[in-house]
């Protein structure tokens, strides 16, 4: 059986780059949930962290799982909870949303 090992490095912003991550407390609650959610979905985040109006993750992708998938379940669960919160003011929109574009770097581990 062969072993692979394909991380990715993902970025992606807010939509418009609106600044709805400024809190740093915020910030870490939000890659805490993200990191805990994508647990369950059996979704390994190595590292995840981020601005006021981005995000970086280093995933980890099994054999099964396509890059599109994966990140649809990250960024649609995390904007959920992120509105869901409630208390989340910006005079810029009115709910938050990621951007839909997603910068994805490929990085193969040799064995």
């Amino acid at each position: 059986m062969s072993f692979i090992k394909i991380i990715i490095h993902c970025v992606w912003s807010t939509k418009n780059r609106i600044p709805f991550l400024k809190s740093s407390k915020f910030r870490n609650e939000l890659w805490e949930h993200i990191r805990q959610n994508s647990k369950k979905k059996n979704i390994h985040i190595d590292t995840i962290n981020g601005y006021d109006e981005h995000c970086h993750c280093l995933i980890s992708l099994k054999s099964d799982q396509c890059i599109k998938d994966v990140l649809k379940l990250i960024k649609g669960e995390s904007s959920r909870w992120i509105n869901l919160r409630g208390g989340f003011t910006n005079s810029y929109a009115s709910k938050f949303e990621w951007r839909m574009n997603t910068w994805q770097f490929l990085f193969l581990n040799p064995i």
